[in-house]
C-alpha cells in the first residue's frame, strides 16, 4: 500500500484530488507556506477554525522571519 493511500487520524485528505503534501513536494514548497496549505485545505472537514489559526499563525511567523531576514523593524 502506498503512503499516501494511507492516512493516520482521519480522512480529510483521502477525498481530495489531490494531498496537499503531493503539491508541496511537487512545487519545493517550503515548512510555512506547506503547513499553510495543509491547514487551509482541511480545515472544513478536521480542525475547524483553529485550523484556520493554525494558517494564520505560520502566516505570521513567515512575514515575522521575513521581515527578520530583509532587516525590517517591527
Amino acid at each position: 500500500m502506498s503512503a499516501l493511500e494511507k492516512q493516520v487520524s482521519g480522512d480529510h485528505y483521502k477525498a481530495l484530488k489531490i494531498q496537499p503534501i503531493e503539491y508541496i513536494h511537487a512545487n519545493s514548497i517550503p515548512f510555512a507556506e506547506g503547513s499553510v496549505i495543509k491547514y487551509v485545505t482541511r480545515w472544513r472537514e478536521k480542525g475547524g477554525l483553529a485550523d484556520l489559526e493554525k494558517a494564520k499563525h505560520f502566516l505570521e511567523l513567515l512575514i515575522e522571519l521575513e521581515r527578520k531576514t530583509a532587516g525590517e523593524q517591527e
